[in-house]
């Protein structure tokens, strides 16, 4: 038995906190050679040490699930959802090793040394190997892959909860985030974060707010890979170094290594390491101590390094035609248009779409915009660009989107079993997106540059701009985002409050008409009208909304054209689509002879749910310098 044990921490029961008496001397939750503990609906570590492939059974319970969560906010099939996505990343990720183990090994040669022959094709599997692997995390049960899953264009893989929760549970259950799960398809393209003094905005970033702004590594993409696995909602470990740590056991080292060099070996983990990484982020035992693994100065310099490695070869697997592929109709349209024809409402689609809906201003296809929405008949005729169209500016925009009181992150206000509490201001939180990470505020990371602060105030509530490309993507079984189906629910927009591409584009054209606007929250506007439909409430946001949507004058037809358009975008049409067939879900249906709410305009309309009173933005989020300007209620 291990000397330093831990007796106990804190428990929670939905909003009943009761402490336990602990030992000084303690570290963490772990046996020796004990498996993390597999909670419901989730396996053990099978690809851990021992000679049969397995750790052995741990001698203490698990930690019971946190829940302070009202009825209704978790779905009821989440445990066996959760379930199912894990044995589809294991499937996946036993067919990432599958294709390293067949790869011819490169050659290393020349100056610069180059991994001649196979190297790129090495590094984008080791990334693919390392997405799917769920042993990192503290419980050994969350992989990057799990909030992004290739049939949906690598966002959030579970309908229930895309139609709920809105947030991933994180390897701690029930711990989430706050917003939705970004697709990684083309999230590479997006170049490091800098301001533009002439267009006084900011561009590049991963992330929605940004945060991940590659100013280390170079890449964006890269430096938010090295985000979930430390992030105390989702991976949550509790160490950048518990990834070398992990790394050196993992079944793929050797390609790693191949790829990186030996170094990882040499680290000299102390004995209460695996202590350590079974312990989630935000332990109250941990205090403010992040780098609780205590390593040489040496060591922990290649333990660091080891970690840019994860991001770098993560982020090439996401680059990868694997991942974004181009591969869309819209593409073999651009290859040779009078092959592959846009169909009527698709090329109808497509000429609002940079035309009268003046989506092209923000999602560029690379070809000239028409002179529209003033003359919303006309037809571009202008030369196209000689790129390949990603369908974003790389910028941000307040869309002036409500508050959507289904969000997880709520309802954490209490701490959990291991002391930590995610979000203590409950719904005095505001999400002000890009404000918060130019401040270094609460829920963000800190900026690296200290003269970006004084924009924060015109940057409040600006979330990406993401690639509007794969948005319609959906599993071959489930092939519509759109009721009445078979169709795969999912969510739109950084905090899910849209259910569907038809309301996504209702919002983008209706949400300042007068007759649609109304000074209240979610869950209550007036008698006599539906909400998403000729009911748009207020913003959780005001500050810097973008005023060139809002009001475009579409007609049902034509949002219903742009939503054709929309799914011409999706990767897959000239050549497969890896992994796409990996879903082994239930499509959703519904019938609107019996259900109200059956059809796009409506769709999630029967989980909405009352907005509480909402108390003062908490000081900790709208107090920080520069304030908000205006201030934020």
């Amino acid at each position: 038995m291990k000397q330093r044990r831990l007796i106990g921490l804190f428990v929670v029961s939905v909003t009943v906190v009761a402490a336990l008496l602990i030992s000084s001397q303690t570290v963490l939750i772990s046996a020796k050679n004990g498996t993390a503990p597999a909670q419901e609906g989730q396996k053990g570590d099978h690809r851990q040490k021992g000679d049969d492939g397995h750790k052995g059974d741990r001698e203490e319970p698990p930690p019971p699930p946190y829940n302070p969560y009202p009825f209704g906010i978790l779905p009821a099939d989440l445990n066996s959802e959760i379930a199912r996505v894990l044995r589809e990343v294991d499937n996946i990720e036993g067919e990432a090793l599958a294709q390293l183990r067949a790869l011819p090994p490169p050659t290393l040669t020349g100056q610069p040394p180059i991994l001649a022959h196979t190297g790129q094709r090495l590094n984008v599997l080791v990334g693919k190997a390392l997405n799917f692997d769920r042993n990192i995390s503290p419980f050994k049960d969350r992989a990057c892959a799990f909030c992004h899953m290739p049939y949906v264009g690598f966002s959030g893989p579970i309908p229930s909860v895309n139609l709920t929760m809105v947030a991933y549970p994180g390897s701690f259950q029930f711990r989430a985030g706050k917003r939705t799960a970004q697709r990684y398809t083309y999230a590479p393209s997006f170049p490091v974060l800098d301001f533009n003094d002439t267009q006084q905005a900011f561009f590049g970033g991963n992330f929605w707010d940004s945060r991940a702004t590659g100013y280390l590594l170079g890449s964006p993409d890269a430096n938010q890979a090295q985000g979930p696995p430390v992030d105390t909602q989702e991976h949550a470990l509790p160490d950048t170094a518990c990834i070398a740590f992990r790394l050196q056991s993992a079944v793929y080292k050797s390609f790693f290594i191949e790829l990186w060099g030996d170094d990882i070996d040499t680290i000299k983990f102390p004995h209460n390491t695996e202590d350590i990484c079974e312990t989630p982020g935000g332990a109250s035992i941990f205090g403010t101590d992040t780098m609780p693994i205590k390593l040489s100065s040496s060591d922990r310099a290649i333990a660091n390094h080891v970690y840019d490695h994860w991001g770098q070869s993560i982020d090439q697997y996401e680059t990868s035609p694997d991942v974004s592929a181009f591969s869309s109709k819209f593409d073999a349209f651009l290859h040779a248009p009078t092959t592959n024809p846009l169909s009527a409402d698709e090329k109808a689609g497509y000429d609002l779409f940079r035309g009268k809906a003046n989506c092209n201003s923000c999602h560029l296809d690379g070809r000239s915009t028409a002179p529209s929405p003033t003359a919303p008949h006309s037809e571009d005729t202008g030369t196209a660009a000689d790129t390949r169209p990603v369908f974003t500016c790389f910028g941000s925009a307040n869309l002036g989107l409500p508050l959507n009181p289904r969000d997880a992150f709520y309802y954490q206000t209490t701490p959990d079993f291991f002391g930590f509490t995610a979000n203590p201001f409950g719904f005095g939180y505001r999400d002000l997106g890009l404000g918060t990470f130019l401040r270094s505020g609460f829920g963000s990371w800190a900026s690296p540059n200290d003269d970006w602060t004084q924009f924060a105030p015109s940057s409040d509530g600006q979330m990406q701009t993401s690639s509007a490309r794969n948005v319609a993507m959906t599993p071959p079984q489930c092939p519509t985002t759109e009721a009445p189906g078979p169709y795969f629910q999912k969510e739109f927009f950084h905090n899910g409050y849209i259910k569907s591409l038809k309301q996504l584009v209702h919002f983008y054209n209706t949400r300042d008409v007068a007759a649609f606007q109304f000074n209240v929250t979610s869950g209550h506007c007036p008698a006599g009208t539906t909400e998403k439909v000729d009911c748009w409430p207020m913003p959780e946001v005001k500050n810097n909304e973008d005023m060139t949507v809002g009001m475009l004058g579409l007609t049902d037809t034509e949002e219903n054209q742009i939503v054709a358009f929309l799914q011409t975008l999706t990767d897959g049409f000239t050549r497969f689509y890896p992994d796409i067939n990996t879903f082994t879900g239930m499509c959703m249906t519904c019938s609107p002879a019996t259900d109200p709410n059956c059809s796009p305009s409506r769709q999630g309309n029967g989980f909405l749910i009352p907005t509480p009173p909402l108390p003062p933005c908490a000081s900790a989020v709208c107090g920080v310098a520069p304030l908000p300007s205006p201030p934020i209620p």
